[in-house]
């Protein structure tokens, strides 16, 4: 009985020691700790040519001129968490005829998943785009005023601070991979008709300025891209203060509702100006008049891209998801097209050249 009794003391004496020791404070190492620094290693970092500015062109390191023509997937945060993030996706993507696909990063997804987790996505998306011979633009997919931290809706919000953070990320990550030939610095800025604040051209341009500094601290090849404000529509500030770098290109969103009809002679002043001097990309473009239809959106459809090709302007197409607006399929399922996703598959093989 005495043994037993011995026994049960014992243990309650090691349960409480045990039960000790868990409630001391668990030290970190942060002395050890670093930021993401590791690059992405493939022996097929260089399969694809590597894209440079050349004038107001795309050219390869041979002189080839390149016009792209492509589509944004969702977020790869989205897909992922549907249990459909695959190279299948891609592979539809390139089907449709796509010669490049934007890839949004939305800050909330950034953050949630964890910069560690989501470079994992990323690291898919520059394997099989590497494999089916596709290049990639990484954008940050965030709309409203940077200069202020004011943002549209609660998945844009970030930080100046958490913007640096990630373009330093993503340039130490891929620099030396030609499969991701653009980096998108914003995806929309604007001041919501002063809803989000005020911020200058002055301002904006100094802090893509300080972007592309930090960027190329680590990687010198691939190519910024810059947004301007109005939702990412309006380039008319390049007549006056261009952005002081070499090797980047501009970014317009041309939707329909932008401006009422005739389109072109206001597509010219706003952004189609620029295209003599500057490379340009349209990253958006879509079907956003109505029910998406062709019958409400084809008369637009046929303009924006007979004027973007007329002027040697870069074009992807907005979306390729089922539940996102305007959407270019039905299904994850099937990947049936939807009116919109017809289009500009018929558009990008029309003009492949």
């Amino acid at each position: 009985m005495k043994k037993m009794i011995l026994k049960i003391l014992i243990l309650l004496l090691l349960l409480q020691i045990q039960f000790a020791n868990a409630q001391q404070p668990k030290y970190r190492a942060w002395w050890n700790e670093q930021y993401l620094n590791k690059q992405y290693e493939s022996p097929d970092n260089k399969k694809l040519p590597l894209i440079k500015v050349k004038g107001n062109k795309f050219v390869t390191e041979k002189g080839d001129t390149i016009l792209f023509r492509g589509l944004s997937i969702s977020d790869p945060d989205k897909i992922e968490n549907q249990g459909q993030w695959s190279k299948k996706i891609f592979e539809k993507v390139k089907e449709l005829g796509a010669t490049i696909v934007r890839i949004p990063v939305h800050p909330v997804a950034w953050r949630e998943r964890t910069p560690e987790k989501y470079i994992k996505l990323i690291d898919d998306a520059v394997k099989w785009c590497t494999e089916l011979e596709m290049y990639i633009i990484i954008d940050w997919h965030t709309i409203g005023n940077l200069e202020m931290e004011l943002f549209q809706d609660p998945m844009y919000e970030t930080t100046k601070k958490e913007t640096y953070e990630f373009w330093r990320t993503i340039a130490k990550r891929y620099s030396e991979n030609n499969t991701i030939a653009f980096y998108e610095l914003f995806n929309e800025p604007t001041l919501y008709f002063n809803q989000l604040g005020v911020a200058s051209w002055s301002d904006w341009k100094k802090t893509n300025e300080n972007i592309i500094k930090l960027i190329r601290a680590y990687d010198k090849e691939t190519i910024p891209l810059v947004a301007g404000f109005d939702w990412a529509y309006d380039l008319t500030p390049l007549l006056v203060e261009p952005i002081n770098a070499e090797n980047i290109a501009y970014v317009t969103h041309p939707y329909p509702h932008k401006r009422t009809k005739p389109w072109e002679p206001k597509w010219e002043e706003n952004f189609g100006f620029a295209a003599s001097q500057y490379p340009i990309i349209a990253t958006e473009i879509g079907f956003t008049l109505g029910d998406e239809s062709i019958n409400a959106n084809g008369e637009y459809g046929n303009a924006i891209i007979n004027y973007l090709e007329s002027k040697g302007i870069s074009w992807i197409a907005w979306v390729f998801d089922p539940e996102w607006y305007p959407s270019m399929i039905k299904s994850w399922k099937t990947f049936e097209l939807t009116e919109c996703g017809q289009f500009f598959k018929e558009a990008m093989q029309r003009n492949k050249k």
